[in-house]
């Protein structure tokens, strides 16, 4: 690749598994230069779920799961380690990585691409995806167990929520890819969201994901009770005297999702609709009415946001 110019390239083939790429970040935005704008690249990897059915094939199911778990924690977990990562990629060159199919797509999206189509093939998944801007100057893209998203915050600023990570790493960059293919389920959860992790799941069941967000309400970011933060992309979804309404006041850590527990797109909007205009008229008791409302149905009827 070295050996093409900038912008001169319109069609880029590598079938040589990313897994064996050892900075596929820099690999990627050093392509993204090489193509034209609307310049196509196809490529492969090797998801870790396929990974788990290669074992299985190769041996019995005990002993499958036993060396699956080793390749995980070797493979997967190793490099996200601060400590470990140098000894790994000494050790393995970067060969052979696991990589999960939401931060695969996410560092191509990251890095200025848009994924047209997938293909399963065996163990691997082919994709063809477009250059479509330049990669994203961000610094940071979410990779340990706690981190932090971008979300709208009071007067439309940005602010930075933090959570512990119940999804694959760069699974932010995906927001648009999974919402064109899955849409929204009831309560406004985005449908068979493959970026989430089966322990993240859990965490999500028990609300252990969001008690970092304690940090941005000791920070005065946001509130005890109030409308969900939401990003950039879910923003834009919400009707504009919604959007108007929302920026006029912190969200909150409990959202009024849990007073009326609302099914569809158009009931999340009636009832934070609902909220907004309630704590216009009276800030204290709207907040103390949907605090105890929220707890009732929190602990008595087990509501759950998904």
């Amino acid at each position: 690749m070295s050996v093409l110019e900038n912008s001169s390239t319109e069609i880029f083939i590598n079938l040589h598994e990313l897994n064996d790429i050892r900075r596929i970040n820099e690999y990627f935005i050093n392509l993204n230069k090489k193509l034209i704008n609307d310049g196509i690249y196809i490529g492969k990897f090797e998801p870790t779920r396929y990974r788990y059915k290669r074992h299985l094939k190769e041996y019995p199911k005990v002993l499958a799961q036993v060396i699956y778990f080793s390749d995980f924690l070797w493979y997967r977990v190793s490099p996200k380690l601060p400590i470990i990562k140098k000894f790994y990629f000494a050790v393995t060159k970067g060969k052979n990585r696991a990589i999960s199919l939401a931060e695969g797509l996410g560092r191509l999206y990251y890095s200025g691409f848009e994924v047209l189509n997938l293909y399963e093939e065996e163990n691997f998944i082919t994709f063809i995806a477009k250059k479509v801007k330049t990669p994203s100057t961000d610094q940071n893209p979410s990779y340990s167990p706690m981190f932090k998203m971008r979300r709208v915050g009071k007067n439309g600023d940005d602010i930075f929520v933090y959570k512990f990570r119940t999804m694959h790493p760069y699974s932010e960059y995906l927001q648009q890819f999974v919402f064109d293919r899955n849409y929204l389920e009831e309560g406004g959860k985005l449908k068979n969201d493959f970026r989430i992790t089966y322990w993240g799941a859990i965490f999500r069941k028990l609300w252990i994901d969001e008690l970092p967000m304690f940090i941005n309400f000791f920070r005065g970011e946001m509130k005890l009770v109030g409308i969900r933060p939401l990003s950039k992309h879910y923003f834009g979804l919400y009707p504009k005297e919604l959007q108007e309404k929302r920026i006029k006041t912190k969200p909150g850590l409990i959202p009024p999702f849990y007073v009326d527990m609302p099914k569809t797109m158009d009931e999340i909007v009636a009832s934070e609709m609902k909220y907004l205009e309630q704590y216009e008229k009276a800030p204290i008791k709207t907040d103390i009415k949907y605090f105890f409302q929220s707890f009732y149905n929190i602990a008595i009827k087990k509501a759950r946001s998904g």
